[in-house]
């Protein structure tokens, strides 16, 4: 993570293949991060379909806000179970053990995480998309590959997956 941040600078992003990549079988678009805001959040466009969503986990420090473009996404938090679709959103705080299923065929969706720098973490993972589309079905996700490097880039970020036991434990409302 960054230790010493320059004042944030007014500029103009768009969506475009220069700024986006496929990160664990989804398409990410970052319009701002914590170099971009002064490590004020990160800003991220995603496309993603069933199947491709993290394993239930907690950020440490990262407060998330989900805004549904399309599709549909039910939110495990709290003991509770949410569905947000095409027009609603969904505030996920620190501290919160969460998950998340994609209900649709594919979700596309804006996502706010402060503070910034939490996306610094994806970046060390991610690769140029090759389109402005999810990756193809064969691309890896979190449910097919091994988590350990994940698990470990993550952690440095204050974020913890959660193992089956913890998520019986903490969030038994989750049907992954």
């Amino acid at each position: 993570m960054s230790t010493q941040l320059t004042a944030p600078k007014a500029y103009k992003r768009s969506t475009s293949l220069e700024n986006s990549t496929w990160y664990k079988g989804i398409l990410t678009t970052q319009l701002a991060g914590e170099a971009d805001t002064g490590g004020a959040f990160d800003f991220v466009v995603s496309k993603m379909r069933k199947g491709t969503e993290p394993p239930p986990h907690v950020h440490a420090r990262d407060d998330e806000f989900f805004y549904i473009l399309s599709g549909t996404i039910r939110f495990y938090i709290g003991g509770q179970v949410f569905e947000v679709a095409a027009g609603e959103s969904m505030f996920l705080p620190k501290g919160k053990p969460h998950a998340f299923l994609v209900q649709s065929d594919e979700v596309h969706s804006i996502t706010v995480i402060t503070p910034g720098g939490f996306f610094n973490a994806v970046n060390k993972m991610n690769e140029p998309a090759q389109k402005m589309e999810v990756p193809s079905d064969d691309a890896l996700t979190y449910a097919t590959m091994d988590l350990t490097k994940t698990m470990e880039i993550f952690e440095k970020y204050g974020v913890h997956i959660l193992s089956p036991e913890e998520v019986a434990e903490q969030m038994p409302e989750y049907r992954g």
